[in-house]
């Protein structure tokens, strides 16, 4: 099943991660793994390629400082095979990134910049995932801007390869403009974006990602509008997830989650979500971190979900009556770590 990828983005530096705030970091090698047990069964009937035990991600993530103000990320899937030959296929990103004081500035492969936190989240974390989530092809070469506004509020204009560029055509792009903000309990990643699926041919975007955080509870709320020419531009084609988490105790969180991806349209501007589909996902599980003084070191995760509906689709896994339960364990590896 294919498999978009998401990034580790945080706060406002969200794009695709940055090196250590320490300014005695120097370089910064660590390895993340996970692996899995998983069952897909459709109408009753078991899915064998999609099942069994898997191999689900090894990524390898190096950040450092070549001088003040000047980083780079490197951040390369081991386990990817390159689709057509090429070693960039299975780099996430590969990055400089320029900082002097409110404005930033990076160039090199980069993570497309839509809003949406199920969008912008580690893969390696994302269970259950929308169709949406599951198609977009995430991590492009380009560059970006981003300025502070506030100490709360970051903007970033980027123009990246598009997406749905072709082998033959290579000459496409994406005009993305997204705001980041921290407002108490309220946390908005909104963005419009401009995307060219064929020569001269766009399709737009509005993903307006929302996070409220109350004590222990976590709720993420996430709306994806698509359009383009010679189609209402509101409604038709959407996807809204949906994501509530509960954390009983450091060690623990509890979560439920649901996406809805429709196309109600008649045309093919949607290469992820295709015209007459209507799927609901609905699920959820729970993660356990047995280590206390290095919580994200190692995790332990049980999950369930079901779909139902019409995927136009037929290569994906996920279809009308498809059963999904996986559980795994994920852990970092410190590779090394070296201070000025």
């Amino acid at each position: 099943m294919k498999r978009a990828i998401a990034g580790l983005l945080a706060c406002f530096t969200f794009l695709v991660g940055n090196a250590s705030d320490d300014p005695q970091q120097l370089i910064d090698i660590n390895g993340y793994l996970r692996f899995d047990y998983q069952h897909y069964s459709t109408d009753g009937k078991t899915n064998d390629p999609a099942s069994g035990f898997k191999g689900k991600y090894f990524l390898l993530r190096v950040d450092g400082r070549i001088c003040e103000n000047l980083t780079y990320s490197w951040r390369q899937r081991i386990n990817k095979s390159a689709y057509d030959s090429s070693f960039w296929d299975a780099t996430d990103w590969a990055y400089v990134d320029y900082h002097p004081g409110r404005w930033s500035f990076q160039a090199g492969k980069q993570i497309v910049a839509l809003g949406g936190y199920e969008y912008d989240r580690n893969p390696a974390d994302v269970f259950g995932p929308s169709l949406f989530w599951n198609g977009i092809p995430c991590f492009q070469l380009g560059a970006s801007a981003g300025y502070s506004v506030t100490e709360r509020d970051n903007l970033i204009v980027q123009v990246t390869q598009s997406p749905f560029h072709t082998d033959e055509n290579r000459n496409m792009y994406a005009y993305n403009l997204i705001w980041a903000a921290h407002h108490g309990f309220f946390h908005p990643r909104w963005s419009a974006n401009m995307i060219e699926y064929a020569k001269n041919r766009y399709i737009s975007y509005i993903g307006l990602g929302n996070r409220f955080d109350v004590d222990r509870w976590a709720l993420e709320l996430d709306l994806f509008n698509r359009a383009a020419s010679h189609q209402t531009f509101i409604g038709r084609d959407v996807s809204v997830i949906a994501n509530l988490m509960f954390s009983p105790t450091p060690r623990w969180t509890i979560f439920g989650k649901m996406s809805y991806d429709v196309n109600k349209t008649h045309r093919d501007c949607d290469y992820i979500v295709l015209p007459s589909t209507e799927m609901k996902i609905a699920g959820g599980g729970f993660e356990f971190y047995p280590l206390v003084k290095a919580r994200h070191s190692l995790r332990l995760h049980l999950n369930c979900f079901y779909a139902w509906g019409k995927n136009t689709n037929v290569a994906e896994d996920i279809q009308n009556k498809t059963l999904m339960i996986d559980c795994g364990v994920s852990f970092k590896i410190d590779i090394f770590n070296k201070k000025h």
